[in-house]
């Protein structure tokens, strides 16, 4: 095996563990917004919705943080990995 093909497949560390930092932003994201939600139920009024209108019920705190999150994992993360392989 040629010593130039080797170094050329080997990957530096510093990109890989900055790859798996961004690309573990949108989960722990979702994460800490459900253990928000979990841990502080009563502000998420989709649970008790009485009188309460449309918006009131889809803009809570925690909905928001998890959508967030999702949207960076799946929109932000593929582009931002892209351009750090080249």
């Amino acid at each position: 095996m040629n010593a130039e093909l080797v170094s050329e497949l080997e990957v530096p560390r510093q990109r890989i563990r900055s790859a798996r930092a961004i690309s573990a932003i949108g989960p722990l994201t979702v994460l800490a917004a459900t253990v928000w939600a979990v841990a502080q139920p009563y502000r998420l009024t989709l649970l008790h919705p009485h009188g309460q209108s449309f918006w009131w019920l889809v803009v809570e705190p925690p909905l928001l943080v998890l959508a967030v999150g999702l949207l960076f994992h799946f929109v932000v993360v593929p582009g931002v990995l892209e351009d750090l392989e080249e």
